[in-house]
């Protein structure tokens, strides 16, 4: 049950009655009785709530993150009674659930359809809490209320921001797949077709045998060979869970990760390479092996993944990257580049993962870090950018420390990081690096 503000201002109305005109125990007992006959029969009259169907239109909504996503309860009367109130679909306060009460009317025999606007603020799959259902009587005094469970889902998927850098990359992918043929041979091309030379042809390319058959020149073009296998491999431990960026407003470095891989994975997958996907920390937290289209199934296998608080187990993510890329891969590691997390975790492990494949180290470089270290005129701003230029050249050399040992690495702010994998993938596509 539930009372108005209608039913407060009749209670002040009589009390101002009873002490204007009879001011006795007799006038407030009378006042009492007559509310309390007045709200017993606005809920005798009321329609029941408990008697409505309600169901929901889809059980699972799939929104991606930052974007709006609509879900819709119908309300069923199967009574001889009107129903006049309102209903209230909850849900957790980080779905965002924008105008969830709703006038309600469905006369006996009828349906209605209420929709609820969400606008999520964090990646996951989210459960609807109840949907309750408040029946006003005649007099608008009084409520019948019922709560129910009305299962419902809303699986918040990366944003993918990143998206936007797609097509730039796509057309210098078109340039490297044959579209426009290559003229020099390095590992990892295939023959493509013959025509003939033009001045600024590496002389390397000219088919002699092709050449003596013809009155010109003859050189051979190539393209870069497809069906490579690429994995992408998320580091979920304790290194993923720092935040990036200005003050509160930071976003975890596991984001711009995330927002990484599915541009490698879109791009890869068009340039005809076979793109797989492990999330492992101290054990492993996603995997998409196989998938025929990757980009759909990455992005449902990332939206419930999140940071741990744990030291992330190197020799198990090793171990599993050497037992899913059985061939030569390309392995496209997002990981700390901290000094200490690199050296007692990353490094030990690198001969075994060299020795059968190209590894990418990618990490999210901090740019409030980079802003520190500019700060002059305070003792206090100094000292940070004395800080800050030391964290900076220990970042250097761990970098150093990688790539003379034969890894790729690319460190970038969040904002930069996808299109700086996007194009070393593509570099490394170039010269048959896969």
């Amino acid at each position: 049950m539930a009372l108005s503000g209608r039913a407060a201002l009749a209670a002040v109305v009589g009390a101002l009655v009873v002490g204007l005109l009879v001011p006795s125990v007799a006038g407030v007992l009378g006042i009492v009785a007559a509310l309390l006959v007045a709200v017993v029969i606005d809920l005798v009259r009321a329609g029941s709530p408990a008697a409505l169907h309600l169901e929901r239109a889809e059980e699972l909504v799939q929104v991606r993150l930052s974007e709006e996503a609509a879900t819709t309860v119908v309300v069923v009367n199967p009574s001889r009674r009107r129903v006049v109130g309102l209903v209230r679909d909850a849900w957790p306060p980080s779905c965002g659930a924008a105008g969830d009460v709703h006038r309600l009317d469905v006369p006996a025999g009828e349906r209605r359809r209420v929709t609820t606007t969400l606008r999520p603020t964090r990646r996951g799959e989210h459960a609807a809490a109840t949907v309750t259902v408040r029946a006003w009587g005649p007099l608008g005094l009084a409520a019948r209320q019922r709560s129910r469970a009305v299962p419902g889902r809303v699986r918040v998927l990366p944003e993918f921001a990143s998206r936007r850098h797609l097509p730039s990359r796509l057309a210098r992918l078109r340039e490297l797949d044959g579209r426009r043929a290559v003229q020099v041979r390095e590992a990892g091309t295939e023959f493509d077709s013959l025509r003939e030379y033009v001045r600024g042809d590496d002389v390397r390319s000219i088919d002699w045998r092709a050449s003596a058959r013809s009155t010109d020149l003859v050189v051979r073009t190539w393209r870069p060979e497809r069906d490579r296998h690429v994995l992408v491999v998320l580091d979920t431990g304790r290194t993923a869970a720092g935040l990036v960026g200005e003050g509160t407003s930071g976003a975890p470095r596991l984001d711009a990760s995330l927002d990484a891989a599915l541009l490698l994975a879109a791009l890869a997958a068009r340039g005809g390479d076979r793109v797989d996907l492990l999330a492992v920390d101290r054990a492993v937290r996603a995997s998409v092996i196989g998938a025929r289209d990757p980009l759909p199934a990455m992005t449902a296998a990332l939206s419930g993944v999140e940071p741990t608080l744990v030291e992330t187990d190197m020799r198990l993510l090793a171990a599993t990257v050497l037992t899913r890329a059985s061939r030569r891969s390309l392995v496209v590691l997002f990981t700390g580049l901290d000094d200490a997390a690199v050296a007692e975790g990353l490094e030990p492990v690198l001969g075994p993962l060299l020795h059968r494949h190209t590894l990418l180290v990618a990490g999210v470089a901090d740019p409030a870090v980079a802003s520190l270290a500019l700060g002059r005129g305070s003792g206090e701003a100094v000292y940070g950018a004395v800080a800050a230029t030391v964290a900076a050249e220990e970042r250097r050399a761990v970098v150093g420390r990688l790539q003379r040992r034969g890894v790729e690495v690319v460190d970038a702010p969040p904002d930069e990081l996808a299109p700086a994998v996007a194009d070393r993938y593509l570099a490394l596509k170039a010269r048959g690096r896969l």
